[in-house]
């Protein structure tokens, strides 16, 4: 049971299509990296974002299975982070390495949303692929 709560999602995603297991594993580069950045508050906040992220996901899996709801995740989860870190792009020195990961973390996060909000509505509406 332990096992499957841990690494049943990893095991369902090494089954994917290449584009995505590329797409997850650049997820899981680009959101780690705010281990790099933990003296801001940015990376802080993004490390303790992910690793909420990473517990509800693989709850959401183990109990729900592996479907278009593991999005809720995201949704519930980055939605705000999102939104925290546009906030602060202003207050970000110019020309920097955090200020860079950050925008690169932006966009990567937002396309992921993009198809996360999509994934839960079609789970809403019947869909459970």
């Amino acid at each position: 049971m332990i096992n499957e709560l841990l690494f049943g999602m990893l095991r369902h995603i090494s089954q994917e299509a290449a584009w995505i297991q590329a797409w997850v594993g650049w997820m899981i580069l680009i959101n780690t990296a705010s281990l790099l950045y933990l003296k801001h508050k940015v990376g802080k906040v993004t490390l303790i974002a992910w690793v909420a992220n990473l517990i509800f996901m693989n709850l959401l899996c183990f109990f729900m299975g592996y479907n278009r709801l593991l999005g809720l995740s995201h949704v519930l989860i980055w939605t705000p982070l999102v939104i925290y870190l546009l906030r602060q792009r202003p207050t970000l020195e110019p020309r920097t390495t955090l200020r860079t990961w950050v925008h690169i973390l932006l966009l990567t996060n937002i396309a992921s949303l993009i198809l996360d909000y999509i994934d839960v509505a079609k789970y809403i509406l019947g869909d459970r692929g």
